[in-house]
């Protein structure tokens, strides 16, 4: 749990305090706090300390502290797996059947699973499922999860997190209380990084555009940033150049933060350039989920790009 970033929702945090239904429905972009407020929200429902003016934990009591070490036996979190179980990247997110019964979990995916967290009573004051990616669950998944989020056991909370509120099953949408995670000031984020003892970093700051979480991984996102300013200046100063970067991006390829990068680097083009652009990055992202060979996925990328913005 990141305490900055969730304490940048304080507002939200003091709405889920009294909150004594079964589930909640956090929804927002990417980063832009849900699993911070996840992790804070599981933190006040088994806190046992005073708790501060927006609701927020203790930080000291023996449940925040377990907490804090990454181990507290009451807080199960869910999400997609990043890689299949021969170890190559997923094509698809998926939340399956497996994650919430383990006669189901065929290829032992999940260490725990759902179903059997809930049958132990809490530790503390309340077991707290966070499902991350709840626009990821399989209809199995989601029908095995309605029955508990209905009749949880030991006054169980679920909480989902989702990006698109629309690609969330109605019938989880439907047994949840939603609050939205907006994005924050700039103001805020610049706070967020002087206590955390940062310098000032405006493009990072304008490449957050509210999303505290982006802040939690500052150093990949500078690193990503920079790759992307890089291989775009090279792109305009010749073909060899502009191939060479991209045999150096490839190496380096970061596939969370490099697509994101090079868009922002992009913002300042034409927007027929841009769109032109965006065409070839998606036909990147397709060639790399596909398992084709990443060094000349990336040569036509360069390529692609050169043609786009007009260098070719």
């Amino acid at each position: 749990m990141s305490a900055p970033a969730a304490g940048l929702h304080s507002a939200l945090l003091e709405q889920t305090l009294p909150f004594g239904g079964n589930a909640l429905l956090l929804t927002g972009p990417a980063r832009v706090g849900k699993r911070a407020l996840a992790w804070a929200i599981a933190a006040q429902h088994n806190c046992s300390g005073t708790k501060g003016m927006a609701g927020e934990a203790c930080g000291a009591c023996a449940s925040c502290r377990a907490l804090a070490a990454g181990g507290h036996p009451d807080t199960l979190l869910v999400e997609p797996r990043a890689t299949t179980a021969a170890g190559k990247a997923a094509r698809r997110k998926l939340i399956p059947i497996g994650a919430v019964l383990s006669g189901r979990d065929k290829a032992r995916e999940y260490d725990t699973h759902v179903f059997e967290f809930l049958e132990v009573r809490p530790t503390f004051a309340r077991r707290v499922v966070i499902v991350d990616g709840a626009e990821h669950l399989g209809q199995e998944a989601a029908n095995a999860l309605l029955k508990l989020v209905e009749e949880p056991p030991h006054r169980a909370l679920f909480v989902f997190l989702a990006e698109d509120l629309r690609a969330v099953l109605p019938t989880i949408v439907s047994r949840s209380a939603r609050l939205s995670v907006t994005p924050v000031a700039d103001r805020l984020l610049e706070r967020a990084l002087t206590l955390a003892g940062q310098e000032p970093d405006a493009e990072l700051v304008a490449f957050a555009a509210g999303r505290p979480g982006v802040l939690e991984v500052a150093e990949a996102v500078r690193a990503a940033l920079e790759d992307a300013r890089t291989f775009t200046l090279a792109l305009d100063t010749g073909l060899l150049p502009a191939l060479q970067e991209a045999e150096g991006l490839e190496k380096r390829w970061n596939p969370t933060w490099h697509p994101e990068a090079l868009r922002f680097a992009w913002r300042v083009a034409p927007p027929h350039a841009r769109a032109r652009a965006d065409a070839a990055l998606s036909a990147l992202q397709d060639a790399l989920e596909a398992y084709a060979s990443p060094s000349l996925s990336f040569q036509v990328f360069a390529l692609s790009l050169r043609d786009a913005f007009g260098y070719a």
